[in-house]
């Protein structure tokens, strides 16, 4: 998708539009390119807009209607994810070169060289320069006085994003207590609810797809009064308006499969950052000691 010419039109755009047409966006991308190839009434009421809002958009990128635009992305759009990109473009330079070559219809595959591996390393480098360019001293100054300062805190995460939930989680019981995993069965998140309010933070990792169930937990979190501290990507989770702190990770940070390497980047130095409040060092004194007698 990202060398898609009209999704990546979108995605260069976004951080210009209005909410409503960014809603749009977001739809576009999340499903892309399948959310495009419907009506524009059932796109619009995926993204909770009018189908006014939705034909603004298209008129605002150039295209004459919406139907322009779905011609548009029949053109361009391919049916693979990050990963089936990534790990077939090499394979189709080999082919390639195997064609073009003298006597190639009996030359012996290609050996596979690293150029996969070094673009992977490649990608990841670029993304976590990225992501570290974003997390300033203030904004990680004051997410670790969110975290250092609540009654509890919740993390959660959508189906890749929980493993820097349990990450921030794991660590952050060494440095304090109250430190917790939002549970997985709606009974127990409910029971969790109940005890929830504005002394208390949640913690949500919020990428596409962004998820419904930490969408609602949130929601109903911040109903009853709990502080949100967010991290997301570029394109911004629907949460993003609810946080009190906000992470957003930047484009580069998508690399081939997903960014959780850069995700658990960013729970490094908030950890850091929080330790640097919480001034743990009897803590964990004592969590040695603990650790050695149970052992």
């Amino acid at each position: 998708m990202e060398n898609d010419p009209v999704a990546g039109r979108l995605s260069a755009v976004y951080s210009e539009l209005p909410p409503g047409e960014r809603a749009i966006v977001r739809v576009l991308l999340d499903d892309y390119p399948f959310a495009a190839l419907g009506s524009l009434r059932a796109l619009a009421e995926r993204a909770g807009v009018s189908p006014p809002t939705a034909s603004r958009l298209f008129d605002r990128l150039g295209y004459a209607g919406f139907a322009e635009f779905q011609a548009a992305v029949r053109d361009g759009a391919r049916d693979r994810s990050r990963l089936l990109e990534f790990v077939t473009a090499p394979e189709a330079a080999k082919s390639a070169t195997r064609e073009s070559a003298p006597g190639s219809e009996a030359a012996a595959p290609a050996e596979t060289g690293p150029s996969e591996l070094r673009r992977a390393a490649d990608d990841l480098r670029s993304g976590l320069d990225g992501t570290l360019a974003t997390l300033s001293e203030p904004l990680l100054t004051a997410a670790a006085a969110l975290v250092a300062e609540a009654r509890t805190v919740w993390a959660l995460g959508g189906p890749l994003s929980e493993l820097a939930a349990e990450y921030l989680i794991r660590q952050l019981a060494s440095l304090r207590s109250g430190a917790h995993r939002v549970p997985e069965p709606p009974q127990a998140r409910a029971r969790t609810l109940l005890d929830l309010g504005p002394s208390d933070v949640v913690a949500a990792y919020d990428f596409r797809r962004y998820s419904p169930a930490t969408a609602r937990f949130v929601q109903a979190a911040r109903d009853r009064g709990a502080r949100l501290l967010l991290v997301t990507d570029a394109w911004g989770s629907p949460l993003a308006p609810q946080a009190e702190v906000l992470v957003s990770l930047p484009r580069e940070a998508a690399g081939p499969i997903a960014p959780l390497a850069h995700e658990i980047a960013v729970t490094e130095l908030l950890l850091v950052a929080t330790a640097a409040r919480l001034s743990p060092a009897q803590r964990l004194a004592d969590l040695d000691a603990l650790t050695q007698s149970l052992g």
